[in-house]
């Protein structure tokens, strides 16, 4: 591509969902995802688009589950309190497979916190918000040129498995603005849901090969049902123990299947590494610099950073972290990610949680002390 562009953080989003065919918003304004709402305000008109500002985050939801049963791809934003509020839609979303994608950015909480500060308090929430098991994609780019290519990747993994997938970033990556400059990686292409196959019967939650039942858009000239409730490959409701057994462990079993196609990281200097650092988001741009300094340095440290966040990379970290001396896992929270760390690891690398809950980046500085005392 070769295209070089200063861009927000909030703006990558915005233009990565529109390469991957999004063309539907409903959101309500809240710091600091409200540029995302603005950016596609002015730009869906522009290729035909809708954007809709809804009364709440509850019917913003609402709406994008609905246009999404249109066939339209559709997208939300919100942070905080508005996460929160969304919470019994997204299990919706995820009990009857409708595929919608949610950019979270994360601030300063609980309730209304610190509205202009970041965050990474919403991990464990993205994964758990919503009750019951239920499947559900998260990921967490960390520079602007990421947030664009991981939410064309959040869009179609949507629409590809029928599932909501979820943007987490936090309010630095958001507000940010940094050179970007677009390589052919970047390329967003668009993968569009499957349909009923001609002249076979149709089913709304049949049972297939890859576990992935298709999907008819309402006016296609199918008929369907659509319900929260445990329900059959016809979509009404069911009681019947092995059938939602079948069900349930299909539909949670799907993102299993395709985890090589989803999960992804991204390392520095981790095969001679003595040290690893385990970052995500913002927190991540300061734990890369870490390397490049205490490798200068003559010290061995490297860094592990997952992409996809949940389904949580339990193979690569538990691989990176063999035969090292030290993992250290800074985050802004009291210690969420940490404990994925050390269930994945079972003991065998000592487990270091760096934790900053006063509204500010956890800096390189904060985490090069910290391996300082540690040693």
């Amino acid at each position: 591509m070769g295209e070089v562009k200063l861009l927000q953080g909030n703006e990558a989003c915005v233009f990565g969902a529109l390469a991957a065919g999004v063309r539907f918003f409903a959101g309500y304004p809240i710091t600091p995802s409200t540029e995302i709402a603005n950016i596609f305000a002015r730009e869906l008109p522009k290729i035909g688009g809708k954007f809709m500002q809804m009364e709440d985050e509850i019917a913003s939801i609402g709406a994008v589950i609905g246009a999404s049963c249109t066939g339209m791809k559709a997208i939300t934003a919100t942070s905080g309190p508005g996460f929160s509020l969304m919470q019994e839609n997204i299990g919706f979303a995820a009990e009857a497979e409708i595929p919608c994608v949610i950019i979270n950015v994360m601030r300063f909480g609980p309730s209304t916190g610190l509205p202009t500060h970041p965050s990474q308090a919403d991990f464990m929430q993205s994964r758990w918000g919503t009750h019951g098991d239920h499947p559900v994609i998260v990921i967490a780019p960390y520079t602007a040129r990421e947030a664009y290519r991981e939410t064309g990747r959040a869009v179609n993994f949507s629409e590809k498995y029928r599932v909501p997938v979820i943007i987490l970033m936090d309010e630095i990556l958001g507000h940010l603005r940094e050179r970007v400059e677009f390589k052919e990686e970047d390329i967003v292409k668009e993968v569009n849901r499957k349909g009923p196959e001609a002249g076979v019967p149709f089913f709304p939650y049949e049972h297939t090969d890859d576990w992935i039942p298709p999907f008819a858009n309402f006016g296609s000239g199918y008929r369907c049902h659509i319900t929260g409730l445990i329900h059959d490959r016809t979509g009404f409701p069911t009681n019947n123990p092995e059938i939602v057994d079948q069900v349930m462990r299909r539909m949670n079993g799907k993102i299993d299947k395709h985890i090589d196609e989803i999960c992804r990281i991204s390392t520095v200097d981790v095969e001679d590494a003595e040290i690893v650092i385990v970052a995500f988001g913002s927190v991540a741009r300061s734990a890369a610099e870490v390397v490049r300094i205490m490798r200068s340095m003559g010290k061995k440290i490297g860094l592990i950073r997952p992409v996809t966040l949940w389904p949580f990379p339990d193979r690569e970290i538990k691989k990176a972290a063999e035969g090292k001396k030290a993992i250290i896992v800074p985050e802004m929270n009291l210690g969420q990610m940490v404990r994925e760390v050390i269930r994945t690891i079972e003991g065998e690398t000592p487990v270091h949680p760096l934790n900053r809950i006063d509204g500010e980046l956890i800096t390189p500085r904060d985490i090069i002390d910290f391996i300082e005392e540690m040693e």
